[in-house]
């Protein structure tokens, strides 16, 4: 009898323990949600993450003392399991008889792009050049770059127009420039 009383407070308590578990679960499974959001990119990756901690700490959630302690815990359990995933990830490696071309992009146009452009540059104001920078290259908006300079927006818009209108004019004289240098060229050469 004694025996039966003893075996009826077990199962009781783990019947507790059980519940504690389960009113857990339904009360921060949002949370745990996000946390696992934040681990792996992909949202049914994460509900998998979740799950997988969730069962691995359902087996010790009577060692855990301090139930307040529980998302630390469970955070930690998602954080080891995403460390042993992403160590058993198979690489897709396979194997050929011959190797690819290795493909080496030539960026020298782009450098030379980049080169005339800030060569460019040089012919505006000050002025003009914070606003093209800030424009294009820092993707200010009109607001935020009237801002930075402490001028209006209409004097942003005013000034990019002229601006962008003097590196207009300059790109069309320096291509004038080189077609004249490639002609002399060729006539020097045909003589």
């Amino acid at each position: 009898m004694a025996q039966d009383m003893a075996r009826g407070e077990v199962r009781g308590e783990v019947r507790g323990e059980v519940l504690a578990f389960e009113e857990y679960v339904r009360t921060r499974q949002d949370a745990l949600l996000r946390s696992a959001r934040r681990l792996v990119p992909d949202p049914i990756d994460a509900q998998d993450l979740l799950q997988t901690a969730l069962a691995r700490t359902y087996g010790r959630w009577e060692t855990i003392e301090d139930k307040r302690l529980a998302d630390a815990y469970l955070r930690r359990v998602m954080i080891n399991t995403r460390t042993e995933w992403w160590r058993a990830r198979k690489l897709e490696e396979v194997p050929t008889e011959q190797l690819p071309d290795a493909c080496v992009d030539d960026s020298t146009e782009q450098h030379a792009d980049r080169a005339l452009l800030m060569d460019i540059l040089k012919v505006l104001a000050p002025k003009q050049r914070s606003v093209v920078v800030l424009r294009h290259w820092e993707q200010m908006s009109t607001e935020e770059t009237a801002a930075a300079l402490g001028m209006s927006a209409g004097t942003v818009k005013s000034t990019l127009h002229r601006a962008l209108a003097r590196l207009r004019e300059e790109l069309q004289a320096r291509d004038l420039d080189a077609r004249a240098l490639e002609r002399e060229e060729r006539e020097r050469c045909a003589a």
